[in-house]
């Protein structure tokens, strides 16, 4: 089974990318996996870009750090084609995974976040994680974790917690594509980073003039969305269904 994974949408222009390159690449994937916590105005998600891209070859939509930037959200998470941050607190709307059935086969998407510098209050996503692979384990093929997280470090440490009891885990947030994709000994494959589908001539997907002033002065200039042509940033993961381990890993560039 081949699951592609898109790195965090930034803008709406990330809608029109999809429109154009998704049906290109239909029939390199099985099931499409995208991080949309950066669509509306390159923060959160309203429930017109959200209806939008519900129209696209996309299976499920993961969430981040600005899961509740727009107020939209709170009309709409509990849509099962979406999922939100499975460690935020207890209680909160929407789901942290969520099961989904292509070719006869059941695939368990897990959404979480880090807690090393990403302001946002969150449980342990690495006990929340091993709850609910206990939770999932004998009713699913595979398992596809989407790991929302600022430190390279906390990735690649989940990634040797995880490594055997998944099949494929994917970092998003950073905006910057990593070249790092690998196999694990016990099966698993890995990217630290998708990177974004996002304005190509910005600095992670915001104006240049606008994150330069802030870095020179210190002062909190508001971000301003980059605008202009846009890259598509993802990768592609084969997974053998019996073994339920990647076989094999293809950065995705468009």
């Amino acid at each position: 089974m081949k699951i592609l994974a898109i790195g965090d949408l930034v803008g709406e222009g990330a809608i029109k990318k999809l429109k154009i390159c998704l049906p290109k690449i239909k029939d390199k994937y099985d099931i499409c996996i995208v991080n949309a916590e950066n669509t509306s105005q390159g923060m959160g998600l309203i429930k017109k870009d959200f209806e939008e891209l519900m129209k696209l070859d996309i299976d499920v939509l993961t969430m981040g750090n600005h899961t509740w930037g727009k107020k939209d959200i709170f009309s709409f998470i509990n849509n099962k084609r979406i999922i939100r941050p499975a460690n935020y607190s207890e209680g909160v709307p929407g789901k942290g995974y969520t099961i989904i059935e292509k070719e006869g086969k059941k695939v368990g998407v897990i959404n979480l976040i880090g807690r090393t510098d990403m302001n946002v209050l969150s449980e342990n996503p690495f006990l929340i994680v091993d709850s609910i692979l206990e939770k999932i384990k004998n009713n699913v093929d595979i398992i596809i974790v989407d790991f929302h997280a600022e430190a390279t470090a906390e990735k690649i440490a989940m990634r040797y917690y995880l490594d055997g009891k998944i099949s494929a885990l994917f970092g998003t947030h950073t905006h910057v594509q990593t070249a790092d994709e690998m196999i694990l000994e016990k099966g698993t494959g890995y990217i630290t980073d998708l990177g974004m589908t996002g304005p190509i001539k910005s600095i992670i997907g915001m104006d240049i003039d606008v994150s330069i002033k802030r870095f020179v002065t210190s002062l909190p200039e508001k971000y301003k969305l980059a605008t202009g042509e846009y890259c598509l940033n993802g990768c592609l993961f084969e997974i053998d269904v019996e073994s339920k381990k990647t076989t094999k890993i293809t950065r995705i560039n468009m």
